[in-house]
């Protein structure tokens, strides 16, 4: 079996975030819901290769999560409204938004409005406000550009790890909204909680803590671990759990 994706669960919608594993051309989804066992031994690692109507088309590169000639561009991931919206999507009204990560790490975006929640839970924010509503992708990059040169526009998944079990300053955040009068804010949960940072690692084996953004937290042998689910996206797995080695919190010699 190979790891070949990840699911997050669009808000409003019942179905659980989940892993998609492969095997012999056909997709199945493991279920990331709170309390579910993972067994999976992590192997060696190549391209995930695609999806599409639940099969799956493997490819043998080396190079993972995805080779060159599975790999997608983005043609929005850097633009800043000087473009001629060549996507469709690009003509839907877009929402402009900061999100904030525990504890002061905050970041300016946008996105579909009607995707404005969804988008947030996608990237793990614990707060967000809603800064303004224009009519199209151009306009909106634009914006977010200029916001982005004060507040910046990335914050990278090992940094939201640091800051799990911590709480958002809500003075820092209060401040920087102040600035921009938002239209409206918002607090999430996740549905678990840590006392301790979790120790990032790339496993697949043990008890599901819970999901932030694409962080999975799993608990195993007394010990909390934070796993970026980019980073299993093209292993091959066998049931059983790993026999590596990890590094253990303080908490399991408690």
């Amino acid at each position: 079996m190979q790891i070949v994706g990840y699911e997050t669960a669009p808000v409003g919608e019942e179905d659980s975030p989940a892993l998609l594993l492969a095997e012999d051309g056909k997709l199945t989804r493991t279920p990331l819901t709170a309390g579910t066992e993972l067994e999976y031994s992590l192997g060696d690692r190549r391209c995930a290769g695609t999806t599409e109507d639940g099969a799956h088309f493997p490819c043998s590169n080396e190079k993972a999560p995805y080779c060159e000639q599975h790999t997608s561009r983005w043609a929005c991931a850097r633009c800043t409204g000087d473009c001629s919206m060549p996507l469709e999507t690009c003509h839907e009204e877009h929402a402009i938004y900061l999100a904030a990560f525990a504890p002061d790490i905050f970041k300016v975006g946008v996105t579909r409005s009607w995707r404005l929640e969804t988008r947030l839970r996608e990237q793990g924010a614990d707060r967000a406000a809603h800064l303004r509503t224009v009519a199209n992708g151009r306009v909106a990059r634009q914006i977010e550009a200029e916001i982005a040169t004060t507040v910046g526009d990335r914050v990278r998944v090992p940094t939201k790890i640091q800051g799990l079990h911590k709480s958002v300053d809500s003075t820092a955040w209060e401040q920087l909204c102040a600035d921009y009068e938002p239209i409206e804010q918002f607090s999430f949960e996740y549905g678990f909680s840590l006392s301790e940072r979790p120790i990032a690692e790339t496993i697949a084996s043990g008890t599901v803590r819970g999901i932030q953004g694409r962080v999975l937290v799993l608990d195993r042998a007394g010990s909390t671990y934070a796993v970026n689910l980019r980073d299993l996206v093209g292993y091959e797995v066998t049931e059983g759990g790993t026999d590596r080695a990890l590094q253990s919190s303080f908490a399991a010699f408690e």
